[in-house]
């Protein structure tokens, strides 16, 4: 599995992501202003759609392309298609 081979990189992410909201949760307590809340939420949410979008691609890359059966340069680009939607999608 994808998220096995890249374990510690993935954990290092969502402990950065765990930072951002801790950081998003002292905005509230100390009543930042709304700006500063804002922007502190805009990076958090950021950081998480990035990962989404990281693990989405590993599994197409993966488990629907399917490089043991060597995919044909219109799969790649299909699967490259594919990628850059979610990429918009998630942000």
């Amino acid at each position: 599995m994808h998220t096995i081979r890249e374990k510690k990189k993935l954990i290092a992410r969502v402990r950065r992501i765990r930072g951002q909201l801790d950081a998003v949760e002292r905005c509230l307590v100390e009543e930042k202003p709304c700006s500063e809340t804002l922007q502190t939420l805009a990076a958090a949410r950021g950081a998480l759609s990035g990962l989404v979008a990281e693990v989405i691609e590993e599994h197409v890359q993966l488990h629907v392309l399917d490089p043991a059966k060597r995919p044909s340069a219109a799969q790649r680009d299909a699967v490259a298609e594919l990628m850059d939607v979610v990429r918009a999608y998630v942000r």
